[in-house]
């Protein structure tokens, strides 16, 4: 048993580091695809302005 939780107390930080190096990087991703698409949403409500102020 002695053994046991010698490996598991090895194993637990590169584990735990991995997991919170994913969320973050997940975090970082969403963020980006969120700001794109809502700069792609006022930009189109831009192009809307200008196309509707043409004569």
């Amino acid at each position: 048993m002695e053994l046991f939780l010698e490996i598991l107390a090895a194993i637990a930080p590169p584990i735990l580091i991995g997991l919170l190096f994913w969320f973050i990087m997940r975090a970082i991703i969403r963020a980006d695809s969120k700001e794109r698409q809502v700069y792609a949403e006022i930009e189109a409500e831009e192009r809307a302005k200008l196309e509707a102020k043409k004569p």
